[in-house]
């Protein structure tokens, strides 16, 4: 890695969240590939990024050096090393600090790092690599210089809103978890299809594209989902049958289930 700029961004730990930011910046246009610095102890697990036009680089220390922005990505119990590490090279009128860790608190990485960094929690999910994350941000400093740059990052790549601190835990259950959710969802909808005469491609093809209308339209119309399932179901219909069998069959109180167990999961990841 030669490039001296400081008008660069890091990303602490090139794993698959680390990697999926750094293509959707790329394709977002917001940073050129030869902008990003990815780091990881393995490099060449990451080889297949230098072809892309990326920096990547197994000391972090000179990756911190050579940036103004450091997005942490690394696993929970990583990051305490991580932060130790890079603390001494990080200045405050020049460093700021994104973490996409998760159940790691703001204060948290503060007494770390001791300084008076700037610092932003982040929660994205994977679609952030096709630029399609729902990405929740929280910060100690409110709107600070730091909150706004996030935003412009992670706007760029899909959806990003700041929340209380509070809820970073239900946001990686709701936001980052919830990918997940939805995917099952989708999967279990194209086996459906299948059962009924579709091919298993045709029947994964309709069952996503389905589901992208249906986001779409609540988006779009900003309307609640029951007003859209309204504008569906008609009495003694076929819709309403399907969607009464899936609720005697649990549907919502599972997924409800789910996203609690996650939430509750998230909140222990962190063991200092």
């Amino acid at each position: 890695m030669k490039n001296k700029s400081t008008n660069k961004l890091t990303i602490l730990g090139a794993g698959n969240i680390g990697c999926a930011i750094a293509q959707g910046l790329k394709q977002s246009g917001l940073y050129k590939a030869e902008d990003i610095i990815l780091t990881r102890r393995k490099l060449e697990r990451i080889e297949n990024l230098v072809k892309d036009g990326f920096f990547t680089e197994s000391d972090n220390l000179k990756a911190v050096e050579q940036s103004e922005i450091i997005l942490i990505a690394v696993e929970p119990q990583q990051i305490d090393g991580v932060l130790q590490e890079i603390a001494p090279k990080l200045i405050p009128e020049k460093h700021i600090v994104i973490s996409v860790v998760t159940g790691v608190s703001v204060q948290q990485i503060a007494t770390i790092l001791g300084a008076k960094i700037d610092i932003v929690r982040a929660m994205p999910n994977t679609a952030i690599s096709i630029r399609q994350s729902m990405t929740c941000l929280a910060s100690s400093n409110g709107k600070s210089k730091a909150v706004e740059k996030a935003e412009a990052i992670f706007n760029t790549l899909g959806q990003a809103m700041l929340i209380d601190e509070e809820l970073m835990g239900s946001a990686t259950a709701l936001a980052a978890c919830g990918l997940a959710f939805f995917m099952r969802a989708i999967r279990a909808a194209s086996q459906g299809g299948v059962e009924i005469g579709f091919h298993a491609d045709k029947a994964l093809k309709i069952a996503a594209q389905t589901a992208k209308g249906a986001a779409s339209l609540l988006l779009e119309n900003e309307r609640h989902p029951e007003y859209e399932i309204d504008r569906v179901t008609t009495p003694r219909g076929v819709t309403i049958s399907g969607l009464n069998q899936m609720e005697h069959d649990g549907f919502s109180s599972a997924m409800i289930k789910g996203i609690v167990t996650s939430a509750e999961k998230a909140a222990g990841l962190y063991k200092k």
